[in-house]
């Protein structure tokens, strides 16, 4: 987890179920992290049709916020049904949601989000703001996906990178605080022989040979998680190697079942584009529980 002193789960409404199915993920976060809830609404006025050099109307201003400041005040009223000793503030903060989001990452725990919403949040998960959310935040984030399952294991993806070492930390630590057995997977690419035939003629080279490769990617599994399995004991580590060609659809295939999947927002090999095209929009919509999405941001210590 993230141990930023008094700071706050963040989460972003805009009146939407997908929203309200992220303030009650938020506010269960919130209290496994005896941490306090801050609900965020992004305000951006609807410039459309103002000419240049008027000054907007006052009171449709007004009462668009008045809505803005109602959508914050049931979100808190939600949040505080999953625990009415949980401290939840609400606040409507003017400008964009991926710049407001962005804002509040810097002085936040954890940053919850719906898959989808409406008005400014409709595309917080598609395309362009995916990404920069994941790679600007300075703070994990949460997509409130699917079903967590309450006894289930939490499920993170490994590449074996510095940049993957990031989010393992971060799932040892949600496995300790949760009591849960960590499925930690690692996916590689089966070598096919006529491309390597291609290359180095008809006698490979011992390296390509399957199982030397298949004992590689078993090292980098071993290498990914012995630091972090020395700081978190408690922690029942289950790795799981996989040989596949699409390592988001393996993701996909373990979060069923799971209380928590997590990535990290870059790396390299198998998983490293996995919050970059095609294969973030597969893991973000069909990801079968909350989905966090760790950056790294280096200097860490274990």
């Amino acid at each position: 987890m993230t141990d930023r002193t008094g700071a706050p789960v963040v989460v972003g409404v805009d009146g939407s179920p997908s929203a309200l199915d992220a303030v009650r993920l938020a506010a269960r976060e919130a209290v496994l992290r005896h941490r306090p809830l801050r609900v965020v609404n992004a305000f951006l006025w609807p410039l459309v049709g103002t000419p240049l050099g008027m000054v907007a109307p006052v009171l449709p201003d007004i009462e668009l916020r008045q809505e803005a400041e109602k959508l914050v005040e049931e979100a808190v009223d939600e949040a505080r049904k999953v625990d009415a000793e949980l401290a939840v503030t609400g606040a409507v903060v003017d400008g964009g949601p991926v710049a407001v989001l962005l804002r509040e990452s810097r002085d936040a725990a954890l940053l919850v989000l719906g898959h989808r919403g409406l008005g400014g949040f409709a595309e917080l998960l598609v395309g362009s703001a995916a990404v920069q959310l994941s790679a600007r935040a300075d703070c994990p984030v949460l997509v409130a996906r699917g079903e967590a399952r309450a006894d289930g294991p939490v499920v993170v993806g490994v590449d074996g990178s510095a940049l993957s070492d990031e989010a393992v930390g971060f799932a040892f630590a949600e496995a300790a605080a949760r009591d849960a057995e960590l499925v930690v997977v690692h996916t590689w690419l089966y070598p096919q022989p006529v491309s390597y035939r291609e290359a180095f003629g008809d006698v490979l080279p011992l390296a390509y040979e399957p199982e030397q490769l298949r004992a590689d990617e078993q090292r980098v599994l071993a290498d990914a998680v012995a630091g972090w399995t020395e700081r978190y004991p408690e922690v029942t580590v289950r790795p799981k190697l996989v040989a596949a060609a699409t390592p988001a659809r393996v993701l996909v295939e373990e979060s069923v079942g799971a209380q928590l999947t997590v990535v990290g927002a870059h790396g390299r090999g198998s998983l490293g584009s996995l919050l970059l095209g095609s294969v973030s929009h597969a893991v973000l919509h069909h990801c079968h529980s909350p989905l966090a999405v760790v950056r790294h941001r280096g200097g860490r210590e274990r």
